[in-house]
């Protein structure tokens, strides 16, 4: 019998520059998604939600474009798994662009390449790395893009393991 412990993530030492990783998860934005989010972070912009408004706007061609916000915060959330799992602190966004509108119904994916990793000079037990993420839609459109960089520790430094409880009442086993 196998225990596959809980580890989810990579760790500083599993990246390797240059390599790309395309996140497992796709998401199809609905028009729920979208005005929640909008009405979430006060945006008053009638564009994400009076699709009478939007008829008018000549970038959307007359339909109501998601919130950026939520495409840029669904976009970061996919690449988590792969990329920031583990880390303990991001330490910076550069250069988001928003290259192409995202409507209701549209499926956001995402992508990853490692740019830049080094060991952190203040704390031994971490590691930076840098990637350059990017969303596409459903057509492979990219809709948005930044370089982002995060601590990520090590595996020796033990964080992000071994926090699965043990059982009061023993190892689980088949009835």
């Amino acid at each position: 019998m196998a225990v596959h412990e809980a580890v989810l993530g990579r760790f500083f030492e599993d990246f390797v520059v240059g390599d790309v990783y395309q996140h497992a998860i796709g998401r199809t934005i609905s028009e729920a998604d979208s005005t929640w989010f909008t009405q979430l972070t006060c945006n008053t912009n009638q564009n994400h939600f009076n699709a009478h408004f939007a008829e008018s706007n000549p970038v959307s061609g007359g339909r109501i474009i998601v919130n950026s916000g939520l495409t840029v915060a669904i976009i970061l959330g996919m690449t988590v798994l792969d990329m920031s799992q583990n880390a303990v602190a991001n330490l910076g966004w550069n250069d988001i662009k928003l290259t192409h509108p995202v409507y209701i119904g549209d499926t956001l994916y995402a992508e990853s390449v490692c740019t830049d990793m080094r060991e952190s000079a203040s704390r031994p037990e971490m590691g930076i790395i840098t990637m350059f993420s990017r969303g596409l839609n459903q057509h492979g459109d990219v809709i948005t893009s930044w370089t982002r960089s995060v601590m990520i520790p090590k595996r020796s430094s033990g964080i992000a393991q071994n926090y699965f409880p043990a059982a009061k009442s023993g190892p689980l086993t088949a009835p």
